[in-house]
């Protein structure tokens, strides 16, 4: 999907085209680029969702052709059930994150210094939802606007979810641009930024001139597996949202609640 328009508005939107497994490196001509402190950008954090939840690039990007483009559960569900190894693999990583967190948690009180670690647990907890990538950050974006809900040392750290969300490679990022466009960057644009002007959960902005006019533009560049791992993480969620409701005889259906924010995520962001 394309979308250009010049700057300030959002000029040219792409998304990962599906592919089984990505291609060994290759190499090619010097791509335009200006210089990182024309635009003040840069960034010495990680991919925390690249670095643990990788996988799903490989074994997930397989998937997003099959997947639909709008909220469908039954759709979603149908793709996944056909990957049993991947949604055990998937509820694992949740599981084994979220179980030593509250493991931890548990053993401060027992120790009686619950207070005195809230703001270790709380950067423990950030580091998590990052790790396991956009359909957390996203839950924990919206939950860090509930003040009156959230103690606050977990208030401030769930806040920086908000603007601080490390950006993924900018390799793969041209190599997306240009499979999107079927030719070379330097065919498209005079130069283009080293390092994204802005990064969040489902992708990333850089800033780029066009050869043909000399125009600024901003390209968006949805980040690689995104979908996959989305459809994939509210699949699970939604099955433990259900054996919840079971267990705890709740009153509110919670997969309907989950519904309604993935039908909305799906629709605003155009995953």
């Amino acid at each position: 999907m394309l979308l250009l328009r010049p700057i300030p508005a959002p000029a040219l939107r792409v998304r990962a085209k599906p592919t089984a497994r990505r291609p060994p490196p290759r190499r090619r001509p010097p791509r335009p680029r200006a210089s990182a402190s024309a635009y003040g950008v840069g960034t010495s954090e990680e991919d925390a969702f690249t670095r643990s939840s990788g996988y799903l690039f490989e074994e997930g990007l397989s998937a997003e052709g099959e997947l639909p483009t709008a909220y469908d559960i039954d759709g979603i569900a149908a793709v996944y059930r056909r990957r049993p190894l991947l949604v055990l693999r998937r509820s694992l990583q949740i599981g084994s994150s979220f179980g030593r967190w509250f493991a931890l948690r548990y053993l401060d009180g027992v120790n009686e210094r619950a207070d005195d670690m809230f703001e270790v647990r709380a950067a423990q907890l950030r580091r998590i939802l990052l790790e396991l990538g956009p359909a957390f950050v996203k839950i924990a974006q919206a939950v860090s606007s509930r003040p009156d809900v959230i103690h606050p040392s977990y208030l401030d750290e769930l806040s920086l979810l908000q603007d601080r969300i490390a950006p993924f490679s900018t390799d793969v990022a041209f190599d997306i641009i240009e499979k999107e466009l079927a030719m070379p960057l330097d065919m498209v644009f005079s130069e283009i930024s080293p390092e994204p002007v802005a990064a969040a959960s489902l992708g990333q902005v850089y800033q780029a001139r066009l050869r043909s006019n000399g125009k600024l533009v901003a390209v968006k560049v949805q980040r690689p597996g995104v979908q996959a791992a989305i459809s994939l993480d509210i699949f699970i969620l939604r099955f433990l949202a259900g054996v919840a409701r079971k267990a705890r005889k709740l009153n509110t259906d919670l997969q309907a609640v989950l519904d309604e924010w993935a039908s909305s995520l799906f629709r605003v962001n155009r995953i």
